[in-house]
């Protein structure tokens, strides 16, 4: 029963097409960044959502790799009761990549504070009181994290996006 699974994710592997395996490359590289010490939220998760979800052409693979990336990294980093909203997040900027045309500074900046919105309303909802003063609180003290992922976020989607395109423009385009 292994080998018929293992069988079937080697033919399943070998349906995807080499510009979708370079993508997957990124994204692996991307959750071994994660792993890596950085500063406060200074990681490429959200350029990474933003990256899949512009790029694979099969949306199936746009949010269940990069997600997959995100619950292998958590399996060393370990789960939080934010951890789902995160993921959420994580869904939603998928989704933004799927309707962009390219990666731009407002589209990252867009990514980044969506990021931000969702995962701190999920640290209001579950560790602060559920009144203005709370969620003002909340969002006060998570400004200068905000900073850093905003930084971060401007860093690996840039990266993502002309790594990407060198890639392309050396390897995929000229072995076609």
């Amino acid at each position: 029963m292994v080998f018929l699974k293992k069988m079937k994710l080697q033919m399943n592997f070998k349906k995807i097409s080499k510009r979708e395996k370079i993508l997957l490359l990124f994204i692996i590289f991307a959750a071994i960044i994660r792993l890596m010490p950085h500063p406060p939220n200074f990681v490429p998760i959200t350029a990474m959502a933003l990256f899949a979800g512009l790029n694979f052409q099969n949306k199936k693979l746009a949010y269940s790799i990069p997600l997959l990336a995100m619950i292998i990294s958590d399996l060393f980093l370990g789960f939080y009761s934010i951890s789902i909203f995160v993921y959420t997040s994580f869904i939603a900027i998928t989704f933004i990549g799927t309707v962009i045309n390219k990666i731009s500074i407002s589209n990252i900046f867009l990514s980044s504070l969506l990021f931000f919105i969702i995962t701190n309303l999920g640290v209001w909802i579950l560790g602060y009181p559920m009144t203005l003063e709370g969620l003002l609180a909340c969002f006060t003290l998570a400004l200068p994290f905000f900073g850093y992922a905003l930084a971060g976020d401007l860093f690996f989607s840039l990266l993502f996006k002309y790594g990407f395109k060198a890639v392309e423009k050396n390897y995929l385009i000229h072995s076609s």
